[in-house]
């Protein structure tokens, strides 16, 4: 049987709603002022965050795979969003930094062509709806 995966989010107040999903940590989701207070994120901000943690985490796990010493990394996702309705993203851009000792370039890239092509469902889901073009820099650790 496939997994089931589970979230729901609960009103508390205007537009402001509290998510929760399996590790159960509350996640709070609002609108910008006047019509939310801005005590949370964006259903938006919260699709970017969701490819950002999902990419991440598979190039994460294939560097360390391919042996490669990372010291930092983050992954910033940032989406262009239509000016009318519906507000959805015409552009995603991700940016992959990451520092370490002797990193070799082939391999990080590698590692973000896999995410892309076969690992990060996210990415696949999105990835037929929206361009979403990556970009990687190196750092010293």
């Amino acid at each position: 049987m496939a997994e089931q995966l589970t979230a729901s989010v609960r009103w508390t107040q205007k537009l402001h709603f509290v998510g929760r999903a399996g590790f159960a940590h509350d996640v709070p989701v609002d609108h910008a002022p006047p019509l939310g207070e801005g005590q949370g994120i964006s259903p938006m901000e919260v699709l970017l965050m969701s490819l950002a943690g999902c990419s991440g985490q598979t190039v994460m796990s294939l560097l360390e795979k391919m042996r490669q010493d990372v010291r930092t990394f983050s992954v910033t996702a940032s989406g262009a969003k239509r000016d009318d309705h519906s507000r959805v993203f015409t552009e995603i851009r991700l940016e992959f930094r990451i520092g370490g000792n002797a990193l070799e370039h082939d391999k990080v890239d590698k590692a973000v062509r896999l995410t892309e092509e076969r690992y990060c469902p996210v990415w696949a889901m999105l990835k037929g709806n929206v361009p979403i073009v990556a970009s990687i820099v190196l750092t010293s650790p």
